[in-house]
């Protein structure tokens, strides 16, 4: 949610300010502004719109080498062009961009008011600038430091003052924020693809820690004035990652990368002579994993999905008891930690507020929580006690896709390790091995029924409500599936087992709501059969995704859409991508932003 960049070095910064919120789009935002430096003052502009609405109307003399930038994500206040970042204080010197909530703004703008500052906008955000204002005394950075010691909530901040030439002051608590090293350059922002055209070595600050950078290079203290020393890492991917590299949009291309980038997450994951998987990074000993006596797991949205599978497995395989929780509830629910439990906690980004909330809390009492995340650096990945990189890349549509076809090939990779190790024979696990390393190019098959898909999409678009019904492993993959169809389109979708169909959902069922049926060839294929014919009977158009030569399902449904056939283990690789497509042709035919649907935030970092 929400988009931070800064620069301040020998380029023209306006330019740079706009590229990098351009690269932040995909975080989901309603409105942009810029504001930098010049001739002793500062000189902004905001608006509400897209960046291309921003930069039509960036007047060319609005130069300067030191600025700050912002996409916001409507929270406090509407969507106007006065809400839009950055806010000033009264007198116009100070500028602040802001990514989080400040819980006591009430109270901070009510002291703010009685001291007789006037405010502009309706956010929280704004009561930053006019603090700072009151504290400030020729020293920027003691003046932020002093101003958020009275501040409650999250926040990740970039904040410039014209009367100090480039620097910019940021700071973090909650909310993530880079420092980007170049060659007498710097830059600042709330994710590294703002600044990948411009250098590879960042800085991760961690909450509590305040920041100064000018051309020459930064401080790093914290709240209490502290020297913290940091260490600076290198980007492993390039500009052409986050490119679309010919596709019509971002989505399209992340869920036709899904070969390579399963395999990306399997490699060297796997090993062959013992037939096990080998994931180092969860830092536990055998013997410690061996102990572990259940499992759980706790993420929001798509990650949740792939957590009901992760699940599955590790239970069906593992034998060992195993659950996936919304970060969301369990965050607010005395929950009781046992010693022998294992958690993971599961996010692309690494930064879902939800999710770091909620293993904060488990740790306070004592649990081992482990990280599956995509984003190497990231506040889960830093903060939790080990886990797994899923290795995807960069994940630009909002939608996700290929990290959660990442997620659950890490999880099928820690099924075959725990199972291994308790009940699982060799030969089991080679038949294992051989199916989760043929699935990339299952999926590279799955992908090939492109045009089938895209016909029945643009036949089915305009209905208003959707029933996505699976059993077994196939139940995640269809609540994924609604929420893909829901998320890009618009159109109302609800995922259900396909056993619960008739205990209430088949009430919804008449001639204009099409049921969209999983029917893989698993040991559940004729339960599910026998739920399709309940819908056939009461006229329900049926969308049926099944294994290849399956012509008892042909002969119910009305479309039909077929995968390769492989280990039922495994269908909810070859499930999930038909479907992503399915969510993406209903959009692009219904003429929606498909990378960037409304409402919608990549990054959730706000409760």
């Amino acid at each position: 949610m929400c988009g931070i960049v800064g620069y301040c070095g020998p380029k023209k910064a306006t330019g740079i300010l706009l590229d990098g919120l351009k690269r932040l789009e995909y975080r989901g935002y309603d409105s942009a502004g810029i504001v930098v430096q010049k001739d002793g003052g500062l000189d902004g502009v905001k608006r509400t719109g897209k960046i291309n609405d921003l930069r039509a109307i960036v007047p060319e003399a609005m130069t300067g080498n030191c600025g700050i930038g912002h996409t916001r994500w409507a929270t406090h206040g509407g969507v106007t062009d006065l809400n839009a970042h950055p806010h000033f204080d009264s007198a116009n010197r100070i500028a602040v961009v802001h990514n989080g909530i400040i819980e006591n703004y009430t109270q901070l703008k009510a002291h703010l008011n009685a001291e007789g500052v006037v405010f502009r906008s309706e956010t929280d955000s704004e009561v930053l600038p006019h603090l700072i204002a009151m504290y400030y005394e020729g020293d920027l950075e003691k003046a932020v430091r002093s101003a958020l010691r009275r501040v409650k909530g999250t926040y990740g901040i970039a904040v410039i003052h014209a009367d100090e030439p480039m620097r910019i002051v940021g700071a973090r608590n909650g909310s993530p924020l880079v420092v980007g090293v170049g060659e007498n350059e710097m830059l600042i922002a709330s994710d590294v693809t703002a600044m990948i055209a411009h250098t590879k070595q960042v800085v991760y600050m961690e909450d509590g820690e305040i920041v100064s950078i000018t051309p020459d290079g930064f401080t790093m203290t914290d709240i209490e004035d502290k020297k913290v020393n940091k260490q600076v890492d290198e980007i492993t991917w390039d500009l052409g990652s986050i490119e679309k590299e010919g596709f019509a949009c971002f989505m399209e291309k992340e869920i036709f990368e899904q070969p390579e980038t399963i395999a990306q997450t399997l490699s060297g994951r796997i090993d062959a002579e013992y037939a096990t998987g080998k994931l180092g990074g969860l830092n536990m000993s055998s013997r410690e994993l061996l102990g572990v006596k259940r499992v759980k797991i706790v993420a929001a949205g798509t990650s949740w999905h792939a957590g009901l599978i992760g699940a599955h497995l590790i239970e069906s395989i593992a034998r060992i008891p195993a659950n996936a929780e919304f970060s969301s509830e369990l965050r607010y629910r005395n929950c009781v930690v046992e010693s022998d439990t294992l958690y993971f906690a599961v996010t692309q980004s690494g930064e879902t507020a939800d999710t770091l909330y909620a293993m904060r809390e488990l740790k306070r009492k004592g649990a081992r929580v482990l990280g599956i995340c995509n984003v190497v650096g990231s506040t889960i990945a830093r903060e939790s006690d080990g886990g797994a990189y899923t290795h995807a890349g960069p994940e630009i549509a909002v939608a996700s896709t290929k990290a959660f076809t990442s997620q659950i090939a890490v999880f099928y990779t820690f099924a075959l390790l725990m199972a291994r190790m308790r009940d699982m024979s060799i030969s089991s696990g080679f038949r294992y091995v051989k199916a989760l390393q043929s699935v990339p190019e299952k999926v590279r098959e799955t992908l090939t029924r492109r045009d089938e898909i895209q016909r029945i999409a643009k036949k089915y678009c305009h209905a208003r409500d959707f029933l996505f019904l699976g059993r077994g492993l196939m139940y995640p993959v269809a609540l994924e599936g609604a929420l893909k169809l829901k998320e890009i389109s618009y159109i109302h979708a609800e995922g259900y087992s396909a056993g619960e169909i008739k205990h209430g959902p088949i009430a919804l069922i008449n001639e204009e709501t099409p049921s969209i049926f999983l029917v893989p060839a698993d040991e559940l294929r004729e339960k599910v059969l026998s739920n399709m014919k309940e819908i056939k009977a009461r006229n329900g158009p049926i969308i049926a995704f099944c294994t290849e030569g399956d012509e008892e399902v042909a002969s119910i449904a009305d479309e039909v859409v077929t995968i390769p056939r492989i280990d039922e283990l495994f269908y909810p690789f070859l499930a999930t991508v038909p479907l992503q497509l399915f969510a993406y042709f209903c959009a692009l035919e219904l003429g929606r932003d498909v990378d960037q649907p409304r409402n919608l935030a990549k990054s959730v970092t706000v409760e």
